[in-house]
């Protein structure tokens, strides 16, 4: 793995993206998004998370952080252990998913293809985080984060997007406290 993709300095405040192997579209059911929301929430309060900014996407997620505790490597594999359990669950048990088995199916097939895992694989395994080092880049990564939804053609608005830290920079409440700079 390149040098360039790691956390070098344990204090520093990061931005990463993770993604759903071969890009799966799984966030598409409350309950999902609620998953990984609830479990940012759990390590901001309960682990030492900072979150400045963040966006659920169909297939991946943009973070925005800093780990209090100087491990944003473990903090972050945590976080995807616990959420793709989760999930994994969540869709295998969901009655009304129709595409229950072609989900499972593909993260089976990641999962072997990778001797890490013993099962399936839900999130694919780089996350290339990038060390944020000045302000400009820090309103950079924002932006781009909350952009997402309005690139992607879901809303006209980025604060209209209820899974991510827009509206919290545009005076109103999200779904997630954050730790705003």
């Amino acid at each position: 793995m390149s040098r360039k993709y790691k956390f070098h300095d344990q204090q520093g405040l990061y931005f990463v993206s993770f993604a759903v192997v071969y890009w799966i579209d799984v966030f598409t059911r409350e309950e999902y998004f609620a998953i990984v929301r609830d479990s940012l929430d759990y390590c901001r309060k309960n682990k030492g998370m900072e979150i400045y900014a963040w966006c659920i996407m169909p297939s991946h997620v943009h973070l925005l952080f800093r780990a209090k505790d100087h491990n944003p490597s473990v903090l972050l594999k945590e976080l995807k252990t616990f959420t793709s359990k989760a999930l994994q669950k969540a869709i295998a048990e969901h009655p009304q998913e129709s595409r229950k088995e072609w989900m499972l199916w593909l993260m089976e097939r990641a999962g072997l293809k990778n001797s890490n895992v013993k099962h399936r694989q839900f999130w694919q395994q780089h996350n290339q985080p990038v060390e944020l080092w000045s302000a400009a880049v820090i309103d950079q990564k924002i932006d781009y984060i909350h952009q997402n939804p309005v690139e992607a053609g879901f809303v006209s608005e980025a604060h209209y997007w209820k899974y991510s830290s827009a509206i919290d920079y545009s005076g109103g409440k999200g779904l997630l406290e954050i730790d705003i700079a």
